[in-house]
């Protein structure tokens, strides 16, 4: 419920000794959810800049029940009456709880690295609702009249104009947060959903407004199995220190334990919250509070554009709602036209496919000009969001990511595609594997192949024009050449020298011109010949041999690039 709207915002029966208890309740806690990412003020709504969430709070920061869990866990010991200290506050109602979990499962199915918990769901409702007023739903999960909160008008709160004509919220001058959740009608309008399957986002029903909430939590790239994640997450619901000290009570006090309770027995809050009756103001726009308003098309909900989640609202109830469970029975399970479905295949990811890397080879040493891409999918072959991905580079290579590093880690985007980092090439040639896997639970992967080349000349050159002519049994002078690509130095570049006879046959080795081999032999050719940093190559001595004639030094380097130099051995003089 936490935006901020450029002014300090009053909440209702909150106040500094409210905070100072939540502090002390949570200190007393033995609880093992997530740690609070840092201390938080006591009071006000002033946060620090690192703790700022998005812009645009779920609720409008209106009220909110102020009521600390017990300090004992739902676990402890009986007492005399029998049941177990805190029992009754850790008693849930059976279908507000269902409809916590619902969300929860659906959210691990789609958005699997939030790790949306139920607790935390739980936690932001009693807060907001008390959990629907102790679960009085009818057996679909509506409430049984509407869950108000205060006008918006700037008087105590924030100033939200009315941006529904009043549809849910009974209002056409001022938006109020509705339903369990409390969300505010432009915020609904982004985030609502229909979790329980009768075609309609309704605000009012606790499983479309658990589902819309933790989508709403898991904005962004939020992982709430952290606490500075949870921090972020339930400050951008309501901004204000005291209202996260609460929540996170309550979040530490059900990962402790809960149960269900049958509907409509759930524990009140003592605590001022939300209004209990409709909206009092004259309503000028819109649907009369006695006519079930029509509910507007909702968008996906997604975060707007400016990556920020925006406001959202419920639909008020009909005025004569279905009848609930009797008190002190679980409440009867929705009828098979709106349970909600498990989550289907289509909204689970089921897949990895390749999304347009396309051939991939590089030089030796040099960085691939493209780079591996991939794309999640789910059973309908859409695109799977915020799907963790590990590429790891494998095979006879020395090929790594820029900055050296053979592994890396990326989240699919809103399409469902991601990129490995650049991939640079070593100075091992030939193929290696790029290995690509999705998911966590269930992994899904594609091995994608890269091809490295030696390192390549177009032309050779000497470096000097100076006629190499030696006397029989005599040496010549030093061959240097440089090697070049597109103009470029080649450097790194792989050669042969080779002494061939003037018709460019192979020279006998011993009969004339020759280079000396392992152990003093005598060899024509000479391999393993590679250009400097400066593509530069010096060749070693050169033996004229005691043949006279006109010979060739062929020097040919990997890409193709050949220069042949004239080799003249001397007659030897007349007796």
């Amino acid at each position: 419920m936490a935006a901020q709207f450029g002014r300090r915002l009053r909440r209702g029966a909150t106040s500094t000794a409210v905070a100072a208890a939540v502090v002390a309740a949570l200190s007393a806690s033995q609880a093992p959810g997530a740690p609070l990412a840092q201390a938080t003020p006591p009071g006000g709504t002033d946060m620090p800049t690192a703790a700022e969430p998005e812009q645009g709070a779920a609720t409008g920061n209106d009220g909110y029940h102020t009521d600390l869990p017990p300090l004992t866990t739902p676990n402890a010991p009986t007492v005399s009456v029998g049941l177990p200290v805190g029992s009754a506050e850790s008693g849930i109602p059976a279908s507000v709880l269902g409809a916590y979990k619902q969300a929860q499962s659906t959210i691990a199915g789609t958005d699997p690295a939030c790790r949306l918990p139920w607790q935390l769901l739980a936690a932001i409702g009693k807060v907001e609702s008390g959990q629907a007023r102790g679960g009085k739903v009818d057996a679909s999960g509506t409430t049984l009249t509407p869950i108000l909160g205060p006008a918006l008008d700037g008087n105590g709160f924030a100033l939200i104009q009315d941006t529904d004509d009043g549809a849910y919220d009974s209002d056409a001058v001022h938006d109020r947060a509705v339903g369990p959740m409390q969300f505010i009608p432009s915020t609904w309008a982004t985030w609502g959903q229909d979790a329980n399957g009768d075609g309609r986002k309704d605000p009012n029903n606790v499983y479309d407004a658990a589902l819309a909430a933790g989508r709403y939590l898991c904005a962004g790239s939020r992982d709430l199995s952290t606490g500075s994640d949870i921090d972020r997450a339930v400050l951008s619901y309501n901004h204000s220190s005291a209202y996260l000290s609460t929540v996170r009570s309550w979040f530490e006090y059900y990962n402790d334990g809960a149960h269900p309770v049958p509907d409509g027995t759930g524990v009140l809050p003592t605590t001022p919250g939300p209004a209990t009756t409709p909206a009092t103001r004259p309503v000028s726009a819109s649907p009369s509070p006695s006519t079930p308003p029509s509910h507007p098309s909702s968008p996906s909900p997604t975060p707007s554009t400016d990556g920020k989640p925006g406001s959202a609202s419920p639909s008020p109830s009909p005025t004569t709602p279905p009848s609930g469970n009797p008190a002190g029975t679980l409440p009867a399970k929705p009828p098979t036209t709106t349970t909600p479905p498990p989550p289907s295949q289509a909204l689970k990811l089921s897949g990895i496919k390749d999304a347009g890397t396309g051939t991939l080879t590089a030089v030796a040493g040099q960085e691939f000009a493209g780079s591996v891409t991939v794309r999640a999918v789910d059973g309908q072959g859409n695109g799977f969001a915020k799907a963790p991905v590990t590429f790891t580079i494998s095979g006879d290579t020395d090929a790594h990511f820029a900055g050296g590093a053979t592994t890396a880690e990326a989240v699919t985007a809103a399409d469902g595609t991601v990129g490995a980092p650049a991939l640079v090439a070593g100075e091992t040639t030939g193929d290696f594997r790029i290995h690509a896997v999705a998911g966590t639970t269930t992994r899904f992967s594609l091995d994608v192949t890269a091809t490295v080349t030696a390192r390549r000349a177009d032309t050779v050159t000497r470096t000097t024009s100076t006629e190499l002519t030696a006397a029989p049994d005599g040496d010549f002078a030093g061959v240097q050449v440089k090697a070049t690509l597109d103009g470029a130095v080649a450097s790194g570049v792989a050669a042969t020298a080779t002494i061939l006879t003037s018709g460019g046959e192979a020279v006998q080795d011993g009969q004339g011109p020759h280079f000396t081999g392992e152990g003093d032999s005598v060899v024509s050719t000479l391999t393993g010949l590679t250009t400097d940093t400066d593509g530069l190559l010096s060749l070693p001595q050169i033996h004229a041999g005691g043949t006279a004639g006109t010979y060739k030094l062929r020097i040919t380097t990997e890409g193709g690039a050949v220069l042949d130099i004239e080799l003249t051995v001397e007659a030897a003089p007349a007796a």
